[in-house]
């Protein structure tokens, strides 16, 4: 619903408004109350706004793979076929990059999307350099690989299909059952050690997740995609994330036993993190779906990032500190020593790498 407040509001998105960035100088944008009055004027005449609409933009950059040196994260390597995700989750960290193009890290962010289609080619390329080391591939670490735009441009599936035959191992990350279109690429991945899967489940109420990241995958089908990718034999982890408190901590013991029950052996939890613009985005979020609680959750928030809304600094940033931040840890071990699984590590293979054709031209060595 519209509200007086957030005029912007539309359901069926994630964020609240379009909040644009302050860090680079932007132009802020204000509600003027004479607009609002014009606005509410010719609504009464003509009805009720045009729908907000998803535009795609294509972009073809150089180059495909980005390379970080990053002591807290477990790649250093990662492919992102697209900008941008119109799943909308509005605690998304990856929000802020949507700034550096000038444009807002809200209803931007959700709307205002970006592809590579030549992402597949220029991989393919990367790969045949003679100086090139394969390591791990990560996918869907900025935004998600299987968002509702891949069912179209099927850019993901490219990657892989370029990973396959040069036997490059690759992880995927997602909330989307939209992977299990892609299961026969991954069963010839998973049988030959070059696949890891994440699937990120943040509460088990489809009511809640509506709101919370609007056009993602309901959380039974994320649940069925688990078991399906178990069945298919790959390597998944179950990543429950973020951990919201007081709004999806409340679900933690019952993903962990659902999962587990499915097979799934390795699992995890990522507190939420709120940098740069996506702190006021999740504010509105709050004052728009739970203005009850919304005091309780920054306060413990805040407890866990000493003090802050978040903590930026490597090594910290994905490990929260405090009494909270250690009733988590506890709930979490509890939970999973109850249902016999732990945070397993993946096993991929980089020594099967082939380096792969150009042009349709034969190696040569």
């Amino acid at each position: 619903m519209v509200t007086a407040e957030h005029p912007d509001f539309t359901p069926g998105r994630g964020a609240a408004s379009s909040q644009p960035s302050t860090r680079f100088g932007l132009a802020a944008r204000e509600t003027d109350g004479d607009w609002r009055d014009h606005m509410e004027t010719l609504a009464a005449q003509d009805g009720p706004p045009v729908k907000l609409r998803t535009t795609v933009t294509e972009e073809h950059p150089k180059t495909i793979l980005s390379f970080n040196k990053s002591p807290d994260i477990p790649f250093d390597r990662s492919i992102n076929a697209y900008r941008g995700c119109e799943h909308g989750c509005v605690y998304c960290f990856a929000r802020p990059t949507h700034a550096f193009h000038d444009l807002s890290p809200g209803l931007d962010f959700e709307t205002k999307l970006f592809a590579k289609p030549g992402a597949a080619k220029l991989l393919r390329e990367t790969l045949a350099k003679r100086n090139y080391k394969p390591r791990a591939i990560a996918m869907g670490t900025n935004t998600d690989p299987y968002q509702p735009i891949e069912r179209t441009y099927r850019i993901t599936r490219e990657v892989l299909e370029v990973c396959l035959e040069a036997r490059h191992p690759v992880t995927i990350t997602t909330k989307s059952d939209r992977i299990l279109h892609d299961l026969d690429l991954l069963e010839q991945l998973a049988l030959r050690k070059l696949l890891a899967v994440a699937i990120s489940v943040t509460s088990l109420d489809p009511v809640l997740s509506g709101k919370l990241e609007p056009r993602c995958a309901a959380p039974a089908k994320r649940m069925a995609a688990l078991g399906r990718l178990v069945e298919a034999g790959v390597q998944v982890h179950c990543s429950i994330s973020p951990i919201i408190p007081a709004i999806t901590d409340e679900f933690m013991e019952e993903i962990v036993a659902r999962a587990a029950d499915l097979g799934v052996r390795s699992m995890g939890w990522i507190p939420l993190r709120l940098p740069h613009e996506v702190a006021p985005l999740f504010r509105e979020w709050l004052d728009v779906h739970y203005p009850d609680r919304a005091g309780k959750v920054m306060s413990i928030v805040r407890s866990i990032r000493g003090g802050k809304d978040n903590d930026p600094n490597f090594g910290t940033r994905m490990r929260p500190s405090g009494v909270w931040a250690d009733l988590l840890r506890a709930r979490f071990r509890v939970a999973c020593r109850r249902a016999g699984v732990g945070k397993a590590g993946f096993e991929l293979d980089c020594s099967q790498f082939r380096p792969p054709e150009l042009g349709g031209q034969m190696r040569l060595f």
